[in-house]
């Protein structure tokens, strides 16, 4: 018997199909050459909805190349984007209407107002006036940008980049591609701004960045991708690159009351090894002389440190392949 609400039982006759979700975006061996300078160099990539992605890579390696691509502003030299379940080559407008992008540095006219200079870019999108004025009023309250009839140019270089962030968010984009949004900030601007984007995630946009800070990528990101010399090597989630790409450091942290040859941090020792043998020796020790446990800690390698042993190596393909180029 099927019960109502309960999905019907499958006949012999009939195969049940599961289909993946549609990626929001989806490159396929995309390069962009300009006469003998490969830029990048056939990269594939997928972004599911809702996911952060981000872009990493030294001066040079194609980040921004990459972005322009996946909004049609810079067309390929080979391979296909689809955007949304649309070909972007075919689809630009159609697209373009449902992503925001944010350029590395945003031009004003720094002789509008905060409010005129986002109502004029409303206006290109074709809003009512009304829900306009609505959205800016709420974008400025969430990005904690006070307008108060200042113009452009008078703003602050983080007060700027707010105000170009909300210019991104005003049409309510599904997908929005940030190149460096918090780029030669203060801290605490540019944490706001990463803490912003983690807002925005879960209002369930997808977004695609790229950043130097590789901490605020660590902390943000779903999963992050790493250029070298336009070439993607690895693309994965952080733990997955911890695993394949770091390294694992054990710490113990005990007390005892006679000298010791071991590390001092205050009224503790300290030992640290990537030896499970020589920590098993160690845990041995403090629990056969009656020593006080104070800590037993395990230190993963950081984004940066893998990043930087990438960077500084030749042999990064067999690298790439162990962690996985896509989803």
């Amino acid at each position: 018997m099927t019960r109502l609400g309960s999905p019907a039982a499958p006949d012999s006759d009939t195969a049940v199909v599961v289909r993946a979700p549609v990626p929001v975006v989806r490159a396929g061996g995309i390069s962009k050459h300009y006469r003998d300078f490969m830029a990048v160099g056939d990269l594939d990539l997928e972004v599911a909805e809702g996911e952060i992605l981000g872009i990493i890579g030294h001066n040079g390696a194609g980040k921004t190349t990459i972005l322009k691509m996946l909004t049609g502003l810079v067309t390929p030299t080979a391979g296909t984007i689809e955007s949304m379940g649309l070909d972007i080559a075919r689809h630009g407008s159609r697209i373009k209407s449902c992503l925001g992008y944010l350029p590395e540095e945003s031009p004003f006219y720094e002789n509008m107002t905060v409010v005129e200079y986002l109502m004029f870019f409303s206006a290109l999108y074709r809003m009512p006036a009304d829900l306009a004025r609505q959205r800016i009023g709420d974008l400025l309250f969430a990005l904690k940008l006070s307008a108060n009839g200042k113009l452009t140019g008078e703003l602050s270089k983080g007060m700027k980049r707010k105000a170009a962030i909300a210019r991104t968010l005003l049409h309510d984009p599904k997908l929005l591609i940030l190149d460096e949004p918090n780029s030669g900030l203060d801290p605490l601007t540019s944490f706001f701004i990463i803490d912003y984007l983690r807002d925005l995630k879960k209002q369930g946009k997808t977004i695609i960045l790229s950043a130097h800070n590789l901490f605020h990528i660590e902390y943000i990101c779903d999963r992050v991708a790493i250029l070298k010399e336009g070439r993607l090597i690895v693309c994965n989630s952080m733990d997955a690159i911890r695993q394949t790409l770091g390294e694992r450091q054990y710490e113990i942290t005990f007390q005892a009351n006679e000298p010791l040859d071991f590390e001092r941090s205050g009224d503790n020792y300290v030992f640290r090894s990537a030896d499970v043998g020589e920590m098993a020796g160690v845990l041995r020790q403090v629990s056969d002389r009656g020593w006080d446990l104070v800590d037993l800690a395990i230190r993963q390698s950081a984004l940066e440190e893998i990043y930087l042993r990438l960077m500084n190596s030749d042999a990064v393909a067999a690298s790439a392949v162990a962690v996985g180029g896509d989803r």
